[in-house]
């Protein structure tokens, strides 16, 4: 019996929030005296694979079939279940992620497990099994008693701290059968935004609302964003007006997401969009009006016009250099 943890790749590349679920793995496997077993799809070569090692992978399962090179919910989740099978799992951890939660859902109903989503604590074992984990778009907390044969953890970013340590992974080819019914939906091709920062992997977002006044404004916040290493986002509404790219768009029907160091630019702080960055562990918020409803959710908060701030902080941090 093994912790199995789902791997999700980006260019061959094992993700960061990946690596937390790793991290997280190798710790129930540890409390619960078993081993951790990573489960990696698509194409990817062993010796990044076997980097899942140093964060507490014993090994790696790689389903690296042609018909699995792009992904596809369906076929993944049959993977997914036929790893949880062979290996004996009972307890099956992912990053939380529009892919993983699809993948989880399906898996959950071929094997009838339990599943929990946005878990952000280890479990807690010392009266069956239950865990924590974020509900109302993170403004509260549930804790979840787990009771199915086979637990199902989706992970929230940040849960816990992916740190690499010395070892390295066995990786082990894995073919699983599929059948036709896996295919039914086809990806026909993926269009992945190229150059940039994911927001769903990034530590630092700086990102901006109407208060940039338009489409030509945007360059100071790209400034600050390149100084600072850090991917950019926007409102709703900026990408309603096409200011900026729609895959930049984070709130509640956009894009989740729990950076360390998240930067609000000229950006009131409605509803909406507060649910899409309240997990982020620091919140900055710029804004002229110090009445905006986002200085209620900042750790921080700068009153002031923001093409007036963002050079002052973007020649901060490059004077820090």
């Amino acid at each position: 019996m093994s912790v199995l943890i789902f791997v999700e790749l980006d260019n061959g590349s094992i993700k960061k929030t990946s690596l937390e679920a790793v991290t997280y793995g190798a710790e129930v496997a540890k409390a619960t005296g078993t081993t951790a077993t990573a489960l990696a799809i698509g194409t990817s070569d062993a010796s990044e694979l076997a980097k899942a090692g140093a964060y507490g992978a014993a090994k790696v399962l790689h389903a690296n079939a042609t018909e699995l090179a792009n992904e596809n919910a369906m076929a993944y989740a049959s993977v997914l279940a036929a790893a949880i099978q062979q290996e004996n799992s009972e307890v099956v951890i992912l990053p939380k992620s529009g892919l993983c939660d699809a993948m989880s859902a399906r898996a959950a109903a071929k094997l009838g497990a339990s599943v929990v989503s946005g878990v952000t604590d280890l479990p807690d074992l010392s009266n069956g099994f239950k865990v924590k984990r974020s509900i109302f778009t993170g403004k509260a907390f549930a804790n979840v008693e787990v009771k199915g044969a086979v637990k199902i953890l989706g992970i929230k970013k940040n849960a816990v701290e992916a740190v690499a340590g010395s070892g390295t992974a066995e990786v082990v080819v894995f073919s699983p059968s599929l059948v036709g019914g896996d295919f039914v939906a086809k990806v026909i091709s993926q269009e992945k935004a190229s150059g940039e920062l994911s927001l769903t992997e990034a530590d630092i977002i700086v990102s901006g609302g109407r208060g940039m006044k338009g489409p030509d404004n945007w360059q100071p916040l790209l400034d600050l964003a390149h100084a600072l290493g850090a991917a950019t986002g926007c409102s709703k509404p900026v990408s309603d007006l096409d200011w900026r790219p729609h895959h930049e768009h984070i709130g509640q029907t956009g894009i989740k997401v729990a950076p360390n160091l998240y930067i609000a630019c000229g950006i009131s702080g409605a509803i909406q969009h507060l649910a899409g960055v309240n997990s982020s562990k620091v919140i900055v918020a710029i804004n002229k009006d110090p009445e905006a409803p986002f200085f209620k959710a900042a750790d921080y908060g700068i009153v002031g016009d923001v093409f007036d701030i963002l050079p002052r902080l973007t020649k901060a941090v490059l004077d820090t250099k």
